[in-house]
């Protein structure tokens, strides 16, 4: 290995003239209260946000926001071959619906805050500042190669990462033709560098795999990391960091204290915590979280892939789900004790509950639709009919036309269908998504209604009929709900109904039918349906003519 480092370092990084001392003068520690974690979301810009996203920036943003902290921004863009043009935006805005909002960092239209560019590509020259330290330090080293040559060792570092048993011998023998590159000299630097090569800078590693390094995660616990023995690459030969050396650097400028991210990391562990030692940094606390899991067709645990339903969190959007019904869900899987607390403050917003790493699975949550499908009905049981109204509308807008027009000519008209059987401490729950409004609310518009059941083959046209005829012929629009059923119950009487329920049940075959039978008549005619809300409130809400046209409607029909 060059013995001459200084001389090294002028060579690869003539442009850089900054200190790493002046680095730190210009990110100076962060002036927050004691206890305060300064936390960070780090996606690539390379697709949609996977569902599992909404792990590792949850927890990110609770940690900061309950301690009085910083949950900032960072966009790791430096692999431009698979960055997707307008990822980063559309990460953004996916993020804030669903409530995720940053206090500085990457943000439309540029940057805010003290600690950026919070873009990583236009961070070079930072990181510049730091690979010439560690090459001054006798930490790193170039590596002269070929396009061909490092495609090569890309696919090494892969292999390596993965640690499968299979790449062992070519592992070990790439291993040794880069330990042979280590003993590059100062004229082979000069050598290639006048002729325009490129070059990738790898780190010098110094570890033993054979000893382990006792380390503490906030979630998976004690563990034992071997050391690092492979020389990783820090910087490509288009001088752009690899995620290793880039966010180490940025996590320490930016002040970060707690990193969180996905459990695939943890084989990386080793060569962050060298990089860390050789920069001088002071290491962050960790928290590798679990992978999501779900079952596949032969009731086996898989981990939940892109290619999964329910693994884009636009399609979330699409199918419905209201952002904050998500959240509850997702907050139901972070933290064992959620559902506990839920019961305890069923009206308290999901952001008040006291979110605690150590209730954190240690092994894995598992993705399961019907539980979200019975936390969102739950969730939108307890909204108010306005906050339904807007959040229905919104969705409409953008995925149902017919439904967005009907919602929107008359607001009060729309609200006083929500409102039916909302409040109380046993409120409806019709709605799961914002895809179930249209045939919910169908039978109060028009345009929409339609007989969607009919009445058993048991009873006779004959007696619908009269049902329905000697209703038309009391109804009063004014009448309250008592006087109402009272008039329902008249007619079933006069027709051999039994009124009263307990009767019909003590001597069913003494009556015809019975009053729900009546009232399932109406029902029909009025709603189109066997299940539907309160029937006196629906009529209220439609309104005299419009009960009296339906019914005739159906008479004529029968």
């Amino acid at each position: 290995m060059i013995q001459d480092t200084k001389q090294l370092a002028e060579l690869l990084f003539p442009h850089v003239t900054m200190t790493p001392e002046e680095m730190e003068e210009k990110f100076p520690l962060r002036n927050l209260p004691e206890g305060a974690k300064v936390t960070r979301f780090g996606p690539s810009p390379t697709g949609f946000v996977h569902f599992g996203g909404l792990f590792p920036v949850t927890v990110s943003e609770r940690l900061a926001h309950q301690s009085g902290g910083v949950f900032f921004l960072r966009i790791e863009d430096t692999d431009a071959k698979r960055e997707i043009e307008g990822a980063a935006e559309g990460l953004i805005k996916t993020l804030s619906r669903y409530g995720i909002n940053f206090d500085e960092g990457a943000v439309l239209g540029g940057d805010k805050g003290d600690y950026g560019p919070y873009r990583q590509s236009q961070r070079r020259d930072i990181y510049h500042v730091f690979a010439k330290k560690l090459v001054l330090d006798g930490h790193a080293y170039p590596c002269f190669t070929s396009d061909e040559e490092l495609e090569a060792l890309k696919t090494v570092d892969k292999k390596a990462e993965i640690k499968a048993r299979d790449w062992q011998a070519e592992a070990e023998a790439q291993k040794a033709q880069m330990l042979k590159q280590r003993e590059i000299t100062l004229d082979e630097v000069k050598e290639n560098l006048e002729a325009g090569n490129p070059f990738v800078l790898r780190i010098l590693a110094d570890g033993n795999p054979e000893i382990k390094t006792k380390f503490t995660d906030l979630v998976k616990g004690n563990l034992e990391i071997p050391e690092n023995d492979e020389d990783f690459v820090l910087l490509k030969s288009d001088g752009i960091p690899t995620y290793h050396f880039a966010h180490a650097v940025d996590d320490h400028l930016m002040r970060t204290t707690h990193v969180i991210r996905g459990e695939e990391w943890l084989p990386s562990l080793a060569k962050h915590i060298q990089l860390f030692k050789y920069l001088g940094f002071r290491l962050p606390k960790f928290l590798h979280i679990s992978q999501l899991m779900k079952l596949d067709e032969n009731g086996a645990k898989k981990k939940l892939s892109k290619r999964d339903m329910g693994a884009n969190l636009d399609d979330y959007s699409r199918m419905g789900y209201a952002p904050d019904c998500v959240m509850e869900y997702v907050m139901t899987l972070l933290n064992s004790n959620y559902e506990e607390w839920r019961m305890q403050n069923p009206d308290k917003h999901y952001t008040e509950f006291p979110f605690n790493i150590k209730k954190m699975s240690v092994s894995g949550c598992l993705f399961d639709f019907d539980k979200l499908n019975d936390v969102s009905k739950n969730v939108i049981s307890k909204m108010s009919a306005d906050a339904v109204y807007e959040q229905a509308l919104a969705w409409a807008k953008d995925n149902d036309a017919e439904l967005a027009e009907c919602l929107s000519k008359d607001a009060d008209y729309a609200k006083s269908i929500f409102a039916i059987g909302r409040g109380g401490k046993k409120p409806r729950k019709d709605l799961t998504t914002w895809a179930d409004v249209k045939p919910y609310v169908d039978l109060f518009y028009d345009e929409l209604f339609s007989i969607k059941d009919s009445y058993a083959e048991n009873f006779s046209k004959e007696d619908i009929k009269t049902a329905l005829s000697a209703f038309l012929d009391s109804f009063n629009i004014a009448d309250d709900m008592n006087a109402w059923f009272d008039k329902i119950k008249a007619i079933a009487e006069s027709m051999g109904y039994a009124s009263d329920m307990k009767a019909y049940k003590a001597n069913p075959e003494a009556y015809k039918g019975n009053v729900a039978d009546v009232s399932m008549f109406l029902r029909v005619a009025v709603t189109g349906k066997l299940n539907a809300p309160d029937m006196y409130t629906v009529m209220q809400i439609l309104g005299y003519d419009r009960v009296v046209a339906r019914i005739k409607a159906m008479i004529n029909n029968l």
